[in-house]
């Protein structure tokens, strides 16, 4: 072989190497390519249209005039009074890490033979201009030469993204295994591939105009694209021929101040910082406004203000944050007052609290040997605690003194003075021989759901489930005895034809906690609050075929392993709605699973059952109260339990105990001076009751965990009245129970 052909196929193959690798960047591996030995191929197949042509007019959003006779048609330009300052990129997630082997390729030299600076029309500082039909650049008004000129594909005007970015003065490499070029600005990491509309920032994906590519080496990428990826804004000079963006060199600065609370003289105070340069320029300086403390000694509005500066001089726009000093915590003060100084043994002793609070918050009180009446003469010592919320207390005493002259005695003066709520002793063997009240019972037609078995959960499945038309009352009371968080549904579906409407009239609802008790003295409580407040008042209205949960208290919060949830609820429907009451793990979807859920079996020891005719109206004409007397529910023999069915298995079921049943008890007329008190008969009880529209405590602390205790429920005065009491059995206790009704000893 001769030396001219062995001179040309060196060229050759030389020419492929640099094919293959854009000449703009600097490889992410060990292979690098200076720009000041790019190889121009001898030959080339394959390769891209150099549209190199004069180019049209250009768009104010980087589109171009496509010509009539042109092959490809050109985007749609925007409106003539469009701003043509792209939209700033969404705000990425900061990065923590810098790109393995990142490091900044050869900047373009000034073009040869320029000996002074050059400055176009209207060149400026922070300005960098692209020439149209020319791979002239000017930055800060010193030219420079681009690998490429700006060329025209398919209606898009691209550009050398290495000339751009070495301009800009951000970061690039490619990566020769994923065909990418990533460049960093600041925090941001943003990838092009080649032959791709599809660029990312931090892994955000954003669309192009146009595919990138490259051409004899060079990567070419829509001007939009990389102005808009690097918040680059600019303006189109047809007139003069050029692209006219203004660099945004300044860094920003940022902070915030901890803790959200800040006390004058007590809490030290921490200004967190954020800065960033937008060419990743080394923030080097900073600046603090005068009036930054550790500690600020007095309250008020304190307003903050902080810049900082980069390598380059540069400095941010001050950045101000207000916030305020507040006064320390000042503790409560206790106080209280007597009606007197001196009482007789068993004389009530009126108590008026005037402890205050300087920052108006609720306090905790706490007494020490505070009585109804005292039953011994001599000085007594009131004590009086109240605390803050945070921690911070104050304690007042007062001594009274008892004389040795009698008023009342100590059962005297719990039935005469105890508040409702509160407990008082009698004894509880006497009140089963205690006469019945007679009365007139009737129903309202109340359809209830029962779900209490299995009360227990142990897995995953379908507790209840039955269809319902009108009236209908839920009783729902499950423990989660799995390893995992769950949660309960209430699913109601439209089997109908017609759109059906279910009206939320009442509801209360409480847990999950681990008290079963708790929950359902607190959901009864809550039950008799929306009667009274109306708040829970709501509808929603089912499609033919629609399934949708109700009553979404139940499934708001997770319920953790041996917690317990408790619901009283009345609703009402226009149509028939099939009910589904399930339990599934925490993160399921509940309409996705019912159709594979179990419908799990009843544990054999609690209840479930829809039950006819929930609510029951009893009404007592006779005159109550000039004799001790009681009325019993939920004894199964004064007052029956309701029969009704188990929809899963199709058995008679007896709703032992009545739970979930409603009754309106209307006493017509109470003798005056009569005292009306709730008696437990088979075990602890925790609830409430509704009396005269006012809602009762049973008790307001403890329990009542024997016979012996009553709490009071109501007094009348020197008159006969009527008394309505509203009841339900609260979930978690125990059953029967009495109201009991005593003749008051007369008032001294």
């Amino acid at each position: 072989m001769n030396l001219k052909k062995l001179t040309l196929v060196a060229v050759l193959a030389v020419s492929q190497v640099a094919a293959s690798v854009p000449a703009f960047a600097e490889a992410g591996s060990t292979t690098r390519v200076s720009a000041a030995t790019e190889i121009t191929p001898v030959t080339e197949t394959n390769v891209q249209p150099a549209a190199t042509d004069p180019l049209p007019p250009l768009l104010p959003d980087g589109s171009v005039a496509t010509p009539p006779a042109a092959s490809a048609p050109a985007e749609t330009p925007l409106p003539e009074n469009a701003v043509p300052t792209p939209t700033p990129i969404p705000t990425p997630t900061p990065m923590t890490t810098q790109v393995p082997g990142f490091t900044t390729g050869p900047t373009a030299q000034p073009s040869p033979g320029a000996t002074q600076t050059i400055t176009p029309a209207g060149a400026g500082s922070g300005q960098l201009i692209l020439m149209f039909n020319s791979n002239k650049m000017y930055a800060d008004g010193q030219e420079y030469l681009a690998n490429q000129p700006m060329a025209v594909k398919n209606g898009v005007s691209y550009v050398s993204i290495r000339a751009m970015v070495e301009r800009v003065g951000v970061k690039y490499i490619y990566d020769y295994k994923t065909k990418e070029t990533i460049v960093t600005s600041g925090t941001n990491v943003m990838r092009f591939k080649t032959d791709s509309k599809i660029y990312t920032v931090n892994g955000q994906k954003v669309t192009m105009k146009g595919p990138a590519y490259q051409y004899k080496g060079t990567f070419m990428i829509p001007l939009t694209s990389i102005t808009y990826a690097l918040g680059i804004k600019y303006t189109v000079d047809n007139v003069g021929k050029r692209v006219i963006m203004t660099l945004n060199t300044k860094p920003t600065a940022s902070f915030t101040v901890q803790p959200t609370e800040i006390y004058a003289g007590q809490t030290m105070v921490n200004f967190v910082t954020t800065s960033s340069s937008p060419n990743g320029t080394a923030i080097v300086d900073e600046s603090w406004s005068d009036n930054k403390q550790d500690i600020y000694d007095q309250p008020g509005f304190y307003t903050v203000t902080y810049s900082v500066g980069d390598a380059n001089g540069n400095w941010s726009d001050p950045y101000s944050v207000t916030f305020e000093v507040i006064q320390p915590n000042q503790p409560p003060v206790a106080n209280f007052t007597t009606d007197k100084d001196e009482y007789k043994m068993g004389e009530p002793v009126t108590i008026n609290d005037l402890s205050s609070d300087p920052e108006g918050e609720a306090l905790t009180v706490e007494w020490t040997n505070r009585a109804l009446a005292f039953f011994n003469p001599g000085p007594v010592s009131l004590q009086l605690k109240v605390t803050d919320k945070q921690g911070l207390s104050s304690t007042f005493e007062k001594t009274i003194n008892i004389t040795s002259e009698q008023l009342y005695t100590q059962e005297e003066v719990e039935k005469l003075f105890t508040a409702p709520g509160d407990l008082i002793s009698m004894d509880g063997g006497m009140i089963p021989g205690l006469p019945n009240l007679t009365y007139n019972l009737s129903s309202e037609p109340f359809t209830l759901i029962r779900s209490n078995s299995p009360e227990t959960v142990n897995t995953n499945g379908v507790l209840y489930r039955e269809s319902a038309i009108g009236s209908t009352r839920f009783l729902v009371h499950h423990m989660n005895n799995m390893n995992s968080k769950k949660k309960v549904y209430i699913l109601a579906t439209n089997n109908t034809l017609y759109a059906n409407t279910i009206n939320t009239q009442f509801s209360g609802f409480a847990g999950p906690v681990t008290s079963p008790e708790y929950t359902g003295k607190i959901s009864i409580q809550k039950y008799y609050d929306s009667m009274i407040t109306h708040e829970k008042n709501s509808s929603v209205t089912l499609q033919p075929g629609q399934t949708l949960p109700i009553l979404t208290d139940v499934n708001k919060i997770a319920m953790k392993p041996k917690e317990v949830i408790s619901l009283s609820a009345d609703i009402f429907s226009d149509y028939p709605v099939q009910y589904n009451v399930v339990m599934v793990d925490e993160n399921a979807d509940p309409l996705a699973a019912l159709p594979t859920l179990p419908v799990l079996d009843r544990d054999g020891v609690h209840n479930r059952g829809t039950y006819p005719d929930s609510t029951r109206v009893i009404n007592v004409t006779d005159v109550v109260g000039t004799t001790q007397s009681k009325m019993v529910l939920g004894d199964n023999n004064y007052d029956k339990n309701l029969i009704g069915i188990d929809p899963m298995n199709g058995t008679e079921a007896s709703n032992s105990g009545n739970f979930g049943v409603l009754y309106k008890i209307r006493l017509e007329r109470v003798a005056p001076n009569t005292l009306i008190t709730f008696n437990p008969r088979g075990g602890n009880y925790l609830g409430s009751v509704l009396v005269n529209g006012t809602i009762v405590n049973l008790p307001n602390k403890g329990n009542l965990k024997n016979s012996d205790l009553n709490a009071v429920v109501y007094r009348t005065g020197e008159y006969e009245n009527a008394v309505d009491l509203t009841f339900s059995v609260a979930s978690g206790s125990n059953l029967p129970v009495n109201f009991v009704f005593t003749p008051l000893p007369p008032k001294k």
